[in-house]
């Protein structure tokens, strides 16, 4: 009996422990002969068990290891492949661009509900050579026929730019009426047409007399593209100036010109009078949008037939091309290559196998243990399906520090329960864990972050429906004040519009024992990393200031041990104390107000639900009162304030509510332990969305 109770403890142990633990990883060191490592670097990148770790520098930098090996390159097809890349990922946003057209908010939303899931199409494995010659085939197919589209559509766009400039040009000058091209310079004249400040044409005039009096002068008013005159004030209203002068006096006359600020149109090449040229250049735009459409019609054709296989041929690219750079983080000799890779502990053994069965047996495989102050080592999360959402949470803090406590667990369990205890409105909560399912069947499918936050929500959503029902949230108080019975599921003594000083008091105590979880982790932490001291300054030494405090509060209380309470809490407390400065020096005691000011800052789980319920309150009674008040269109008035108030309370409580509790987390509880280190495990690994390998 005694012995199966141990081994359920043990059981138990194995499993908090491994909740709070990340994957113990291995470097496998691997040398094999030059003509596997193509097939052995295929074969690991399909499995994506493996992130390769940078061995390069190292080759040039360790004596010891220059003499044996020197650096590895990327393999001599990689500018191909990425050349070949670059032309598949044009055609590519081109066809993209044609087949989304302008989509409606109809579209936008459909896609974000129920995303389009692509289908994998089966593809041959083809060595570089073999995937170089098919991406030429299929790129000279394409392009044989988009080629002559979209070179006709370049010229159109051409075309359309320049009577789209002429008709603008032609819009400023709409109040000469006479033929523009008698604006061009002569044998003996130059003609000089552009916008000037009314104030500095005046000013240019006085000057331009000095300079020669063979000089003709047309003004009129500035008009803007749209045909209309400029209506700005006086001080800066422009207008058009036409100057006539002989040659000789041409760059005196544009230099003085310039001077005042002149901006010179180009009417080079314009002929007929403004208006005319306004109603060809209308006539000739329309007529080339025309001639557009009917193009884009054809390449929306060659899309619809090309995209699938663009997309297919683009992937394949890009998982080639990372094969290939791969190589240049290898060593190598004359007819060896050398790679170290970073595996799970659990798949070392698989790795192992795949290496071996790739080579042909023609590769050395060294499993190298990790010491715990390895800072390089990547880090992988090993959390449950419960927990696993909430690794992108504390990835967005920063990387864990390898064999550091994994705090992902703790956060699952908090994040979405601060953020009810923010939110406490049990309709408002419905909508959140519908915005999160939609999240996780629509967007997630297809993205893994979109899944993982959508799944956060939901929990988020759960915990606001619950707090609300409890603390009397229910579109604030719409129940009691519209249906005139109270919320049967509150509990008295939480509810948030009367007793909100027990809410202050729940949140505190709270706050106390989170707070106090993170210094357990964070003595965990240092006892391990053997900073003894830092542990018993920075983390002990708090719970020896709370038990003081704790006696001296039952030394106050309860006289019958009023002198002894009060004697251990002053004891605990000089303490607490002298371990601080111990730790610190005198500096450290400032910490106290650190530590009273991270368990305060629970207080706002009370500030935001009641700023929650006080809100949805104020809706309330402004849509009664206007009802009331309005005759006739009050009705609707009250309901137009009463969505639009919960609307508005709705979108700033969740948004408050979340970054609270992310905060609660991020800047109370991990700065109590949290390490940190430098990169997560990234496997080398073939994403594949539109292919799949055909099985052999």
């Amino acid at each position: 009996m005694l012995m199966k109770l141990l081994q359920l403890l043990l059981k138990i142990y194995c499993s908090v422990r491994g909740m709070f633990q990340t994957e113990r990883m291995r470097k496998l060191k691997i040398i094999t002969l030059d003509q596997y490592s193509e097939k052995l670097v295929s074969e690991l990148h399909e499995k994506g068990i493996a992130q390769i770790d940078d061995i390069s520098e190292r080759v040039q930098q360790n004596p010891e290891w220059a003499q044996l090996l020197s650096p590895s390159k990327a393999t001599s097809q990689t500018g191909k492949v990425s050349s070949l890349l670059m032309k598949t990922t044009g055609l590519s946003e081109t066809f993209g661009n044609v087949l989304e057209g302008k989509g409606s908010i109809k579209d936008m939303i459909k896609s974000f509900v129920k995303p389009p899931i692509p289908e994998k199409r089966e593809v041959e494995k083809l060595d570089t050579d073999g995937l170089v010659n098919r991406a030429e085939s299929v790129l000279n197919e394409v392009e044989s026929q988009t080629g002559v589209i979209e070179d006709k559509i370049s010229a159109l766009d051409g075309v359309m730019t320049e009577l789209q400039s002429n008709k603008e040009l032609a819009n400023k000058l709409n109040n000469f009426d006479l033929d523009l091209a008698l604006l061009s310079d002569t044998k003996y004249t130059t003609t000089l047409v552009g916008r000037i400040n009314v104030e500095n044409a005046l000013k240019f005039k006085e000057k331009a007399n000095a300079v020669t009096d063979n000089l003709e002068i047309l003004q009129g008013p500035n008009v803007v593209s749209d045909g209309k005159k400029n209506k700005g004030n006086k001080k800066n209203n422009n207008e058009i100036l036409i100057v006539i002068t002989l040659n000789e006096y041409k760059e005196d006359i544009y230099s003085l010109l310039r001077k005042y600020e002149f901006e010179k149109y180009d009417v080079s090449g314009l002929e007929g009078k403004p208006s005319e040229i306004i109603s060809y250049s209308e006539s000739k735009i329309s007529e080339a949008e025309k001639d557009k459409e009917i193009l884009l019609s054809e390449l929306k054709e060659v899309a619809e037939k090309y995209d699938q296989d663009i997309l297919v041929l683009k992937e394949q690219l890009e998982i080639e091309k990372e094969r290939n750079e791969i190589f240049a983080t290898f060593g190598q000799t004359d007819k060896t290559t050398m790679l170290e890779a970073w595996v799970p502990l659990k798949k070392v053994v698989e790795t192992t196998e795949v290496i071996t069965t790739s080579s042909e047996g023609h590769a050395i495989v060294e499993v190298e243990d990790i010491g715990d102050n390895d800072e390089d080592v990547p880090v992988l999360h090993n959390n449950n399906w419960y927990a696993k959402p909430y690794e992108v949470i504390v990835d967005m803090y920063s990387p864990l520090k390898y064999k550091e406590i994994d705090p992902t667990i703790l956060v699952a369990i908090t994040l979405p329960f601060f953020f009810g205890f923010n939110l406490t409105d049990a309709f408002y909560g419905i909508f959140v864990s519908i915005i999160g399912i939609l999240l996780y069947t629509g967007m997630g499918k297809v993205n893994n972050t979109m899944k993982s936050f959508g799944a956060i929500f939901i929990m988020c959503g759960i915990w606001a429906i619950i707090m609300g029902l409890l603390t009397g949230g229910f579109i604030g108080d719409f129940v009691p004040r519209f249906l005139g019975v109270p919320l049967p599921t509150v509990i008295p003594a939480i509810d948030a519009f009367k007793q909100p000083q027990n809410i202050l008091i729940l949140a505190i105590i709270i706050g106390v024992i989170y707070t106090n979880i993170g210094f357990i982790l964070g003595m965990i932490n240092n006892w391990r990393y053997g900073n003894k001291k830092e542990a018993i300054s920075s983390q002990i030494v708090w719970f020896f200031l709370e038990a003081g405090i704790v006696f001296l509060a039952i030394g106050f209380m309860m006289p019958s041990i009023g002198i002894i309470g009060m004697g251990i809490g002053i004891a605990l407390l000089i303490l607490s104390l002298i371990l601080l400065v111990w730790g610190g020096g005198l500096y450290a005691l400032m910490d106290i107000f650190s530590f009273m000011g991270d368990i305060l800052s629970y207080a706002r789980l009370l500030a935001l639900c009641l700023a929650t319920g006080g809100i949805a309150m104020t809706v309330n009674i402004l849509a009664d009162m206007v009802n009331g008040m309005v005759p006739g269109i009050g009705i609707i008035l009250a309901i137009i304030i009463f969505l639009f108030g919960h609307m508005v309370n709705f979108m700033f409580q969740v948004l408050g509510g979340f970054i609270n509790a992310l905060r609660l987390n991020y800047v109370e509880f991990f700065a109590q332990f949290f390490m940190g280190g430098k990169n997560n495990f990234d496997p080398f690994s073939a994403k594949r969305t539109f292919t799949k390998l055909k099985e052999e």
